[in-house]
């Protein structure tokens, strides 16, 4: 079986290193953000608990990629070509949850807490799950194994993946180049994915590339008239990193078990977009979007509002 080194464990002394660097340019210059010490805290304390959850669980995942390796007939090897090539779909894979995990309540709900931050510095890239072995989002890893790349390839290239995300949640950086910018996630695609505006809901899924968001009409490029405001719709107002984690799974369970509505309304509390609600007492991101127009009819047309940008 070939070996790949855990790359995330290796990048755990740079992510200190540039955390303490953002720290030091905010405290000196005065801008590019700001941190928040209880924040901070339940940034690396979500961090840690995620490492936890992965050293605990990460048998299920490795065991499931491991079945499926058994009774594929492809080996496509461990030369760079492949290892490039799967990089580049395992990005493609990731949009897909990604975007799951903001429009399929089950999965958001082990997502939330990524969001759950009201600053935007690179803490905020600790902020990782500790159910998402629950969301059994390794399914969608399944079509790379069923196609020749090994398993521990598959989660090496992953873990690139994440180390690449890592330097995107900062306001210490603007804009990159025009050609960076249109290729390339960057911290400026990625602060409106933070961003709980009406304007960026849904928006900038990729992990690396964001090719992928320009290719399925969800890109929206960050506008220097509207700033990010990063958050929940709803801010939890909380730093209490067990309510950050399972805030929203209780919600969900508390809607699935109400007395007196329908199978398939109990389906739609699980697994439809959050925000749903039977009886329409709640907003999904298409809701908010559609209110927002309703008393700003300028913005038709504009970007996050445009017609290229699906709303569902």
């Amino acid at each position: 079986m070939p070996s790949y080194p855990d790359v995330v464990q290796w990048a755990v002394p740079l992510f200190v290193a540039a955390i303490l660097a953002e720290l030091l340019w905010i405290a000196f210059k005065q801008r590019g953000g700001r941190y928040e010490t209880r924040d901070a805290l339940t940034s690396l304390i979500l961090g840690a608990g995620s490492v936890a959850e992965g050293i605990i669980l990460g048998f299920v995942t490795w065991g499931f990629l491991m079945a499926l390796w058994a009774v594929t007939p492809l080996d496509l090897g461990h030369s760079v070509g492949v290892i490039l090539l799967c990089f580049v779909l395992d990005d493609l894979r990731y949009y897909w949850v990604h975007r799951f995990g903001h429009r399929v309540r089950w999965v958001w709900a082990s997502h939330v807490n990524h969001h759950s931050s009201q600053h935007y510095n690179l803490t905020t890239a600790l902020r990782q799950t500790w159910t998402g072995t629950f969301t059994l989002m390794m399914i969608v890893r399944a079509p790379l194994i069923l196609l020749g790349f090994h398993p521990a390839l598959v989660l090496f290239v992953g873990g690139l993946n994440l180390i690449y995300q890592f330097w995107i949640h900062t306001e210490v950086i603007g804009k990159m180049p025009r050609w960076f910018e249109s290729v390339m996630n960057t911290p400026s695609h990625h602060r409106v994915h933070h961003g709980r505006n009406a304007r960026y809901l849904d928006a900038n899924y990729a992990g690396v590339f964001i090719i992928w968001d320009k290719m399925f009409g969800t890109f929206v490029p960050e506008l220097d008239t509207e700033k990010p405001d990063y958050g929940l719709v709803q801010n939890l107002g909380t730093f209490n990193p067990v309510r950050a984690v399972f805030h929203e799974w209780v919600s969900l369970f508390r809607d699935v078990s109400q007395p007196g509505i329908s199978l398939r309304q109990r389906m739609g509390y699980a697994f439809g977009p959050p925000g749903y609600s039977h009886d329409g007492s709640r907003d999904t991101s298409a809701g908010i979007k559609a209110k927002h127009l309703a008393r700003n009819p300028q913005d038709q047309g504009t970007p996050g509002f445009s017609e290229s940008h699906p709303r569902v």
